[in-house]
């Protein structure tokens, strides 16, 4: 009987917390043209569907762009309702700017427009294909949403280094990167208001996660730094106006998440003893810094104690 009840309860669940997101699904326009939805900073969970990272779409004179489609396939319906109720201009391409599901999950809502195209790094099929089946056997348990295989939407176009698309009267620059916050990050550069959607290269408020690679991460934020950029769209978190201000947080907490690990490994430490470390002086600066930390000091570990 019990499980006859799960069975039938969470889709209702998801049907009534669907309808509260869809009631306060919210868009800005940040830069002409621009627009983002905000994700809550929050762990993915069976009220959010794991709707929680910043989506939205770029609006040429030709054809309209979607920069990561959200978490689950509703999501992705609304993000595609909401773009066709402030243009007519056809959506041309859906960008996906890395693997993790709070990005890929709403594709399928835009697989049957005419002339749609997925993209994303040249990397990134292959890490859908290994984490796809993960991601939906836990879909139902941790974010009440019944994912299939149909929902793994791979890219038709592959970013390898740069990429431009030409939204009509609209160049977008697509870069990808070698391994940093996973080995599949893309940015996506609006050149005609100087904007970089930087996704989950940066993590305003929430804390950065890494999946990829420590020194690859700290080497993409020094190259970017460099440059100047009036809006920078951050994968979770607020949009800045303030670079490369507001990237000092993450660059200084990487840095010292490698000086850290570097010590303990040169002192003969094992993971064991670096992960009852002590740093508080991050836990009020970095919402989640309980769920994440000890995630990074692992990856950080697993990735400098190879090091020469």
């Amino acid at each position: 009987m019990e499980r006859y009840t799960v069975r039938y309860l969470l889709p209702l669940l998801f049907a009534l917390t669907s309808s509260h997101a869809m009631a306060a699904f919210n868009i800005k326009q940040v830069a002409q043209g621009i627009y983002v939805h905000q994700g809550p900073i929050e762990l993915p969970d069976v009220h959010n569907h794991d709707a929680i990272a910043n989506i939205g779409f770029i609006v040429g004179k030709k054809c309209v762009a979607v920069i990561d489609s959200g978490g689950n396939p509703e999501q992705g319906r609304l993000l595609k309702k909401t773009i066709q109720k402030i243009t007519t201009t056809p959506i041309c391409y859906v960008v996906n700017t890395h693997v993790h599901p709070d990005h890929i999950f709403g594709n399928s809502a835009f697989q049957n427009l005419p002339n749609i195209k997925f993209v994303g790094h040249a990397k990134l099929a292959r890490a859908m294909a290994a984490r796809g089946p993960f991601y939906i056997a836990r879909s139902m348990e941790q974010i009440a949403v019944n994912l299939t295989e149909k929902d793994i939407i791979p890219p038709s176009i592959t970013v390898k280094n740069s990429l431009e698309l030409d939204l009509g009267g609209r160049i977008l620059v697509l870069k990808a990167y070698p391994t940093a916050h996973t080995d599949n990050d893309l940015t996506v550069f609006d050149k005609q208001t100087n904007t970089l959607w930087m996704s989950d290269l940066l993590f305003v408020g929430h804390l950065p996660v890494l999946d990829g690679s420590l020194n690859g991460w700290l080497k993409v934020i020094a190259e970017l730094e460099k440059q100047s950029f009036d809006v920078v769209i951050p994968g979770h978190g607020s949009i800045d106006r303030d670079w490369p201000e507001s990237v000092q947080a993450e660059k200084h907490y990487l840095q010292k998440l490698a000086t850290d690990v570097r010590t303990k490994i040169k002192q003969g430490k094992y993971l064991e003893d670096v992960l009852q470390d002590d740093d508080s002086i991050f836990k009020a600066q970095w919402q989640l810094f309980n769920e994440f930390h000890k995630k990074n000091l692992s990856s950080a570990f697993a990735e400098l104690e190879w090091e020469d």
